[in-house]
């Protein structure tokens, strides 16, 4: 942290100019493989020809599409109802408005306007008038961490491109802890502000639905106003129509609609620079935003109720934004992604998890036949996992799984149960596995955790493409059922010749075996009988094998009838 040089000059307070409306920064990928730079105002003019936003980071991307969507939202003031998006989606030139639209709004979307800098406050300053370095908005170096990014030892400089795409990123994204202080915050103490949690997106396990090209993105994710379980108020507009921000916020001010919502100023921030670019920032907390029950603001982003927080809050429902797991694949979580709200509560008992509205959304679009059954849809997720007390980006979650409308249906849920039924057939199988490597350790006396955890992993990962594929394919398929257990027998073709494959590893001791306690008392266990048992689970699982299946056990001979292993001489 530095104090400002005399002569340096600052968001709002410079003769400088970076029209976002008019001057490439935004990093999209083109539908003929070209990636490039675009304005806003060529974004949407060439929507239809690019194939998806490309980030700095996949936290960037989606921060960046909510920025484009909250324009879309405000510059078609709609849409209204489906009627109205299926007009839009219909029309090759729906966002021909947003044009006039950037054009009388340029004067708040330039990244360095006097008086109101794009997702700045002019003039923002501490007490001892200090610039803080580049790392604090450039997510992909880690605050005190320089040795783990290519960009070491740190950022020392930016263009002004790639600044604004930091900024929005930052505004959506950024970490916890303590901030210097801003002149007018009346939350400073002893020139601090202590820790008000991340950015708003960073409080979110981000979903959204991708078309062919950025236009069908971009239209798939525009959720009318008349949507269910969804608020918008009449007054809702994004960041640029309203009043410019000062340092200080206005307690208790809660989002209007998803305008307000994806263009929410988390924090306070201001940009240092020169004429060759970006070389500091000062940066604090904005306006602060409770997660609990946003999930009829919120459409984009799976929500999981928290009997915890009724407890402690004594209220009768709290629903907390559900968040990613890295390390879990996003189509073993599909049940929170595809069934529907009422599909998922259990009679008058309230629902313990709502998909993402954005979902709902298309769920609706389908159900009204106004997507065909079999569109295909990406649903990607991504999200920031915090740690260090919110304080640093350990992990994002970044994943996509391609599925066919169909599956959302609300009338026919046929499909989306069975893909839901697919997933737990994988789990159940994977389980097995994991129990085998459990008892072949226990078998030779070994510590049975770290290979049950591994076993695990290689399940899924052998079953990971096969699902996506299977997924992919099932909304073409006549009979959902059928589709269905030829998925079993690939899980058990799977699941077997990774079981296999352990037996063969497990050695010697194994298969000689030792006395363990067991619920009927101690008992003979050798790789033999794990090898029953594992049969015995994938059964109970995925039921009795088709005739003629292949088992990935190939010529072996079967288990003898006689199951009880014989103590070695």
């Amino acid at each position: 942290m530095s104090e400002t040089p005399s002569g340096e000059l600052a968001a709002g307070s410079s003769p400088l100019s970076f029209d976002l409306t008019g001057r490439p920064w935004i990093g999209v990928l083109r539908c003929d493989g070209v990636q490039e730079e675009m304005s806003l105002r060529t974004v949407f003019a060439e929507a239809a020809k690019v194939r998806r936003l490309v980030g700095d980071l996949p936290t960037q991307e989606f921060a960046l599409l909510r920025l484009l969507l909250a324009i879309a939202h405000d510059a078609l003031d709609g849409p209204g109802d489906i009627d109205h998006w299926a007009d839009l989606w219909d029309d090759e030139e729906c966002f021909a408005p947003v044009d006039a639209y950037l054009t009388e709004h340029r004067h708040r979307l330039d990244l360095l306007d006097v008086k109101a800098p794009f997702f700045q406050v002019a003039g923002l300053r501490t007490g001892k008038g200090e610039v803080a370095s580049l790392n604090r908005i450039v997510a992909d170096v880690p605050n005190g961490e320089p040795f783990f990014t290519s960009r070491m030892p740190g950022v020392d400089h930016l263009g002004f491109a790639e600044a604004a795409r930091w900024v929005v990123h930052a505004q959506a994204f950024d970490t916890s802890g303590i901030k210097s202080g801003a002149e007018g915050d009346a939350r400073v103490k002893g020139g601090k502000v202590y820790p008000l949690g991340v950015g708003w997106s960073g409080n979110l396990g981000g979903v959204f639905a991708e078309g062919h090209t950025l236009r069908e993105t971009l239209l798939l994710n525009m959720v009318a106003a008349d949507t269910n379980g969804l608020r918008f108020d009449s007054e809702d507009r994004p960041a640029w129509r309203r009043d410019p921000d000062g340092p200080g916020v206005l307690d208790g001010r809660q989002p209007s609609g998803v305008r307000d919502l994806y263009t929410w100023q988390s924090r306070r921030l201001r940009l240092h620079f020169d004429d060759n670019g970006v070389h500091g920032v000062v940066l604090g907390y904005g306006d602060p935003l409770g997660a609990h029950n946003l999930h009829t603001r919120e459409p984009m982003t799976a929500w999981r109720r928290s009997p915890a927080q009724e407890k402690k809050r004594g209220e009768p429902l709290v629903y907390l934004p559900r968040e990613h797991d890295p390390a879990r694949a996003a189509w073993r979580g599909l049940a929170s992604l595809i069934s529907g709200r009422t599909e998922s509560s259990q009679g008058a008992e309230a629902a313990p998890f709502l998909r993402p509205g954005v979902l709902e959304w298309v769920s609706r679009l389908a159900t009204e036949g106004v997507l065909e059954r079999g569109f295909l849809i990406r649903t990607r997720v991504i999200g920031a996992v915090y740690g260090t007390q919110q304080s640093v980006i350990d992990e994002i979650a970044d994943d996509r799984l391609a599925l066919g409308v169909v599956l959302l249906h609300d009338r026919d849920r046929t499909y989306g149960t069975q893909a839901i039924d697919a997933v737990a057939d994988a789990e159940g199988a994977v389980t097995a596995l994991g129990d085998l490597a459990t008892d072949l350790a226990r078998a030779t006396g070994a510590e049975s955790d770290g290979p049950r955890a591994t076993a695990r992993a290689q399940g899924f990962g052998a079953l990971d493409g096969s699902y996506r594929a299977w997924i992919a394919a099932l909304a073409a398929a006549q009979d959902p059922y059928l589709a269905r257990e030829e998925w079993k027998e690939q899980v058990r073709r799977t699941v077997e010749l990774l079981g296999a494959q352990l037996l063969g590893a497990a050695g010697e001791a194994a298969w000689t075996g030792r006395i363990v306690p067991a619920k009927q008392g101690p008992q003979w266990l050798n790789s033999a009988l794990a090898e029953v048992w594992f049969r015995a689970r994938l059964t109970k699982t995925l039921g009795t094998p088709q005739a003629g299946a292949a088992t990935a056990g190939g010529d072996a001979a079967p288990p003898s009838d006689d199951l009880t292993p014989k103590v070695p001489a």
